[in-house]
């Protein structure tokens, strides 16, 4: 099944330049190979370095606003960068994480061993399964797509960051700027943790993708592990 990033609703000609998505530090749970999911827990000290890392990285052109998923580990990780930019973080409930359901503190290899069909069928296409009990990933997108029209029409100019876990970090750059969804559940920790997206570029006139990708297929590899 193909996807592209929904139409937004409002076609305002002004919008916020650039959107800055920050991935919040890792848990223990990401390092034993742990569903997260949704659950709230507090960063690790490895997650926390990461962060630290990503800061660094936005000291030249800081956020005009930062905003972070609901848990304990994006609103620490919200605060360090805050901390640094001279910059109060405020949470949104919307940007919680990808319900996972009763996968959520499982080990992947568990899921993989005593249910391989969903399993099977979560890795095939991820758009038409939900965990036991979990969120469908189009109720999820539709939910990231809220509440980033919100904060949009709150900034209409400047750059503006949200500071949010994986694989929230993948769906929200595949909503602003349809890069591949890749590996929603097993995300390397250098690779992505920040990303600066033209957000006027591809939201104006009501269209998000540029267009050579409007009319082409969005990928959806299948995930490997849970993170």
């Amino acid at each position: 099944m193909s996807h592209q990033p929904p139409t937004p609703e409002t076609n305002d000609s002004l919008m916020p330049d650039h959107l800055i998505v920050i991935r919040s530090a890792a848990t223990d749970y990401e390092r034993q190979g742990r569903v997260r999911g949704s659950l709230d827990l507090p960063p690790c000290s490895e997650g926390l370095a990461e962060v630290n890392a990503v800061v660094d990285r936005l000291a030249t052109e800081p956020p005009d606003a930062i905003y972070t998923a609901p848990t304990a580990c994006s609103i620490q990780s919200g605060r360090i960068i805050g901390n640094r930019c001279g910059i109060m973080p405020k949470s949104v409930e919307l940007l919680a994480n990808l319900d996972l359901g009763l996968w959520q503190g499982k080990l992947v290899s568990e899921i993989r061993q005593f249910q391989p069909r969903l399993y099977r069928q979560w890795q095939d296409d991820p758009w038409s399964v939900a965990p036991p009990e979990g969120e469908l990933l189009e109720d999820a997108v539709s939910r990231i797509d809220a509440a980033l029209e919100k904060l949009f029409k709150r900034h209409p100019v400047g750059r503006i960051a949200v500071v949010v876990p994986a694989p929230l970090d993948a769906i929200v750059r595949w909503l602003v700027a349809a890069a591949p969804l890749g590996d929603l559940w097993q995300s390397n920790p250098t690779e992505h943790s920040l990303a600066i997206l033209p957000v006027a570029a591809q939201w104006l006139g009501g269209e998000r993708l540029p267009p050579a990708a409007a009319t082409a297929p969005v990928s959806h590899q299948a995930p490997a592990a849970a993170g």
